[in-house]
């Protein structure tokens, strides 16, 4: 929508395509200084074409306002007071297309340079840019600009000619275009005939260095035109070096973390079921569930399976000796335990909370010392008290317990199961 302060009334249009004419106070019924039957205009024309408005611009003086709509990617130019069409721009992919092929067009493009822009028009159909695309008018009201495939074209209404088109050279495609046309040294009343005249008096005493502001089509910056043609490329954009992310590192930081509450280990002997604990260990969670997301797991095998009793040996610099009843580990992508990292490409700190390995199935991260967990974690099927406070709990298994056992009592060999057994692929919810 936009609001005429000339006439107090605001044009809107609607998802359907209709435009309508009201007032922002009272009863937002129709001014009545404005058409009297909208069978008489021309605002059922996004309707007939089934398109939207993309945005509604309202020319200074309040006489026209003017739009650019999809998908028939059409700029119209309205009188206001009566609603009546005045001009029509085709921006089409198919009208670009033919006057390419033709050579009618405004620019002739080598056709791999024009298969480029055309690549970047049809990119412009996805919602998200449609809102990002106007039309504006000069402070006279008779000239309209608005992005093109082949720049920013500025168009004299009045005698129907593309007059000037800014940015032909340049690799990027504008978008939403803003205009400052500076103060001029004299001032006076500009008529119809002066605004389609070529007077250089007029243009002498209406001298100034104006500049259009406009964005770009996946660009993070934005670009400033003047009418200096002694502007040379080696001398511009000294101030405008490629943007760096500063605050990269913040950002990262900033990000939402990875969590869960549930997953399930599909494994080549069944599904084996978690309860995930983030409140209680959430960068261990984390940990899990991005390496989980990632595909970090998958194909990895159970390395250890120790029964009844076993020694631990940790990383090389660090020995741990642990008397466990029955323990499954996993997440090591090198199978012999010795291998896997974090997410962060390094160890992190231990989690303690008031859960405790006081009950069978619980999963906890492996470690070789303090706060030194990767990616590797074990799941126990008896109550290890002695493992409180120096391993991570993180989750319990709930389900598919059968297949804890299964794997539990599965031949192996100096501790590592004589049979691959693997985790095929972990899902997250």
């Amino acid at each position: 929508m936009a609001y005429n302060n000339a006439y107090d009334c605001v044009v809107s249009a609607d998802e359907s395509g209709m435009v309508e004419y009201w007032r922002p106070s009272g009863n937002h019924e129709k001014p009545e200084n404005v058409f009297q039957y909208k069978s008489s205009t021309n605002l059922f024309e996004f309707k007939k074409a089934k398109s939207l408005p993309a945005s509604i611009t309202i020319s200074p003086t309040g006489s026209q306002f003017a739009t650019f709509s999809f998908p028939d990617r059409k700029v119209r130019v309205f009188d206001f007071p009566s609603g009546k069409l005045y001009r029509t721009y085709d921006e089409s992919l198919v009208t670009l297309t033919e006057m390419q092929q033709a050579g009618t067009a405004l620019q002739k493009l080598e056709d791999v340079e024009f298969g480029r822009r055309l690549a970047v028009e049809r990119d412009l159909e996805n919602p998200v840019h449609q809102n990002k695309m106007n039309v504006i008018f000069d402070e006279t009201g008779y000239f309209i600009v608005y992005g093109s495939i082949l720049g920013a074209k500025v168009i004299n209404t009045l005698t129907n000619r593309v007059v000037k088109v800014y940015g032909k050279e340049e690799p990027f495609r504008s978008l939403n275009l803003a205009l400052y046309q500076g103060q001029p040294q004299k001032k006076g009343v500009v008529t119809v005939s002066m605004a389609a005249s070529a007077n250089p008096l007029l243009q002498e005493a209406e001298e100034r260095d104006p500049m259009l502001v406009s964005t770009g089509s996946g660009k993070v910056r934005f670009y400033i035109f003047t009418n200096d043609e002694e502007i040379s490329k080696s001398e511009r954009d000294i101030q405008n070096e490629k943007p760096r992310n500063l605050n990269a590192r913040q950002q990262i930081e900033a990000k939402p973390a990875e969590s869960g509450t549930a997953a399930v280990l599909h494994t080549t002997y069944g599904d084996i079921h978690m309860r995930l604990f983030p409140e209680a260990a959430p960068k261990a969670v984390e940990n899990f569930v991005t390496h989980s997301k990632n595909g970090y797991y998958n194909n990895t095998i159970f390395h250890r399976v120790v029964r009844k009793f076993m020694i631990q040996v940790g990383m090389p610099r660090t020995i741990v000796a642990i008397l466990i009843l029955t323990f499954l580990q996993c997440g090591d992508p090198l199978g012999d335990g010795t291998g896997g990292e974090s997410i962060w490409g390094k160890e992190f700190e231990d989690e303690f909370s008031t859960l405790k390995h006081d009950k069978p199935y619980t999963v906890s991260m492996a470690n070789a010392g303090p706060n030194t967990n990767g990616s590797q974690f074990f799941i126990t099927t008896e109550k290890c008290a002695w493992l409180d406070k120096k391993h991570t709990i993180f989750g319990r298994a709930i389900q598919g317990l059968d297949v804890v056992h299964r794997i539990e009592n599965t031949r192996v060999y100096k501790e590592k199961p004589e049979e691959d057994i693997k985790i095929i692929n972990i899902s997250i919810t």
